[in-house]
């Protein structure tokens, strides 16, 4: 009965944690433009509105 009373209050702390990480954080998590999203081929991703310097510079060049 103390393991399930030890495990049961390590878990409501790390709930809590994460409850007060999300109350108090002030950025949002972000993804990576690219990961899942350039499995296709195409490289860029619907959402990335800024690309980095590299894919920048494959734009201006005429590569995909």
């Amino acid at each position: 009965m103390a393991l399930f009373l030890i495990t049961f209050g390590i878990m409501v702390l790390a709930v809590l944690g994460m409850a007060i990480g999300v109350i108090f954080g002030r950025t949002p998590i972000a993804g990576s433009c690219g990961g899942l999203n350039a499995v296709d081929g195409s490289g860029t991703c619907q959402s990335c509105s800024r690309p980095c310097a590299a894919r920048r510079k494959a734009l201006v060049n005429g590569k995909n």
